[in-house]
């Protein structure tokens, strides 16, 4: 018989909200506590759905990478599809990516989870 348990480390949390909230792993913060070296890189991007609209709305994401290989530690977005696109991060980080590993990836474009794959 396999003894097995709920890992509950990086568990994918969503608050379907309008704009959804979505968000794995370590907050800025902590991680600032827990490491000596962290990198945080950011973006921002309308939706094409929202592109042609007088009150455009922009999706935040934010990747919080640690050590010199910047090892992906934490994903957060808020905005249009949040909700939906995190899973598949969620898997990423998971498995140990690293932040050359979600560079070298080809993005989905134009897309809000594309700006996960291209932030510099």
């Amino acid at each position: 018989m396999i003894d097995r348990h709920l890992d509950y480390n990086n568990i994918a949390t969503v608050v379907f909200s309008h704009p959804p909230i979505g968000t794995i792993g370590l907050t800025e913060d902590e991680a600032n506590e827990r490491f000596d070296k962290i990198k945080i890189y950011k973006s921002e991007f309308t939706p094409m759905a929202d592109a042609l609209l007088d009150h455009k709305t922009t999706t935040a994401l934010k990747l919080v990478c640690e050590g010199d290989n910047e090892k992906v530690i934490g994903c957060h977005i808020m905005g249009h599809g949040a909700d939906e696109m995190l899973q598949g991060f969620a898997v990423a980080i998971k498995m140990g990516a690293t932040k050359k590993q979600f560079d070298d990836t080809v993005a989905i474009h134009p897309s809000s989870s594309e700006e996960l794959v291209t932030m510099r």
